[in-house]
């Protein structure tokens, strides 16, 4: 299994994962070009996406599927009340309801659900042959009914949204967005996000990536000191921790 994460904020978030049963998308929010630029310089080929999964449908997430769907005609991956409100405006006959998981040969996709401000939202487990990927972002928290299905996976993609501090102290954040963002249905504080992978890492976890960061709301430095230190209390060791940004590609992992 191999996996990039294309670009990732809330101006757009976009997902290459690579398995043996084909190569994907998790979200289309970014533009075609980007994503074909981003391909490029890993030498994959965008005709090769098989499919997209869609975690919901707010902006950052959908912005650029029309265009890409049109171009490109992937199979879309999502859940029942997500297609309904894609087919209102996405022309395709190309859609997969999901149900609790997807089995394609030796590849196995769950979905675990997230609690987030949209008709419906969903995070994804990989699983290809002993390799794992969990992809979370836009949550509010994580079920515990979930937690043991998260457990000691290769690598983990998980959103460290905000620091709470630079939030509060936002002037140009309204009380209301603000109480959005740090409820149920909002997004996963840095100290959140350590508190979680903290519990989940295990021997077999390769690498951690910290996605979805808040342009205006937190910064890599302090993502990063937040996970180093719930890792320090576990005495956990991860050999590759990568905070991703908006318009920066992170390296293919190959795991």
């Amino acid at each position: 299994m191999k996996v990039s994460l294309l670009a990732s904020g809330s101006k757009g978030n976009c997902c290459y994962v690579e398995t043996s049963a084909g190569e994907f998308l998790i979200d289309v929010g970014v533009s075609c070009a980007y994503i074909e630029n981003k391909l490029k310089s890993m030498n994959k080929n965008v005709r090769a996406i098989h499919a997209v999964f869609i975690t919901h449908t707010h902006i950052d997430h959908i912005q650029g599927l029309k265009s890409f769907v049109k171009k490109y005609n992937p199979i879309i991956y999502t859940t029942e009340k997500i297609y309904h409100e894609l087919s209102d405006v996405i022309y395709s006959q190309n859609y997969v309801i999901l149900g609790k998981e997807l089995i394609m040969d030796s590849l196995k996709v769950s979905i675990i659900k997230t609690s987030h401000d949209a008709s419906d939202s969903n995070g994804y487990i990989f699983e290809d042959d002993g390799h794992s990927l969990v992809y979370i972002t836009d949550t509010g928290y994580i079920n515990v009914k979930n937690h043991k299905k998260l457990i000691n996976k290769n690598l983990y993609i998980l959103e460290s949204n905000h620091d709470v501090n630079l939030l509060m102290n936002n002037p140009k954040y309204p009380f209301y967005l603000k109480q959005r963002i740090l409820g149920d249905k909002g997004h996963l504080s840095n100290e959140d996000s350590s508190y979680y992978l903290s519990q989940f890492v295990g021997e077999k976890t390769k690498c951690v990536i910290l996605a979805h960061l808040s342009e205006h709301n937190n910064t890599k430095e302090l993502a990063l000191s937040s996970f180093n230190a719930a890792l320090n209390k576990t005495a956990t060791n991860i050999e590759r921790i990568i905070v991703a940004e908006q318009n920066e590609r992170t390296e293919l992992i190959e795991i």
